[in-house]
């Protein structure tokens, strides 16, 4: 597992990831050429893989999103270490935090 900020990265058998995921139109990179995994909501910083890779997002916030890697690649960001991440399969998490009565996204 991999832990950057508010984002939770854990690797998965290619087997899986989810066919309906696969369905998903793989979502484009930015002005940058990044694929940003999460945009922070207090700074604006994007935690981000600059090179070759595909991602599949759940349309919903609430759903993790799967992440290919085919030769490896770097997570991001600018307020903390670049992770280097094997090739593979990931699957993306956003994490929550618990405040009374609710849970919430993590804001970084």
């Amino acid at each position: 597992m991999y832990r950057q900020g508010d984002i939770l990265i854990v690797p998965v058998a290619e087997e899986a990831v989810p066919t309906e995921a696969r369905t998903l139109p793989p979502q484009p990179r930015d002005a940058r050429g990044r694929l940003v995994l999460a945009l922070g909501e207090a700074t604006g910083h994007a935690h981000a893989i600059p090179g070759p890779g595909t991602l599949l997002l759940d349309p919903s916030p609430r759903n993790p999103g799967f992440l290919h890697l085919p030769s490896g690649g770097r997570l991001v960001h600018e307020e903390h270490d670049a992770i280097s991440l094997p090739k593979g399969w990931y699957r993306v998490i956003r994490q929550r935090e618990y405040v009374p009565g609710a849970f919430r996204v993590v804001a970084d």
